[in-house]
């Protein structure tokens, strides 16, 4: 059974930066889907970023494009988020998850098969 532990999320000013991390375990990862998605209190789960394992290729929600980098480590089967220039819509549950079977952009929910148990990021003066 494959499995997610995101790790790296608190509380940041303004104009700061975090970093969260998302590990993954149990999943043959080459022709799949890394994705992340957030979710504030009162929202829908939204589209962040996302990221092809195999060939690198990356996508960002308009919200976050400039601001936020989605990359991967293949040692360490690690999937990173770095969140720069946070502003305090930022504030959310931060989730990662995996498709475990082919995707056509991976900015879509329903494309994910696993999901990470979140990680809370607070931006504020």
């Amino acid at each position: 059974q494959g499995q997610l532990v995101e790790s790296g999320g608190g509380f940041a000013q303004p104009g700061g930066s975090l970093r969260l991390s998302c590990s993954v375990s149990g999943f043959t990862l080459d022709d799949y889907a890394i994705g992340w998605f957030r979710q504030a209190p009162g929202k829908e789960r939204e589209f962040v970023a996302t990221i092809a394992w195999s060939r690198g290729d990356t996508s960002y929600a308009d919200s976050v494009k400039g601001r936020f980098t989605i990359s991967r480590d293949n040692t360490k089967r690690t999937v990173y988020l770095q969140m720069n220039s946070l502003k305090p819509e930022d504030t959310a549950v931060y989730y990662c998850a995996a498709s475990t079977d082919r995707f056509y952009d991976g900015r879509s929910l329903s494309e994910y098969d696993t999901w990470g148990q979140g990680t809370q990021v607070t931006v504020s003066s």
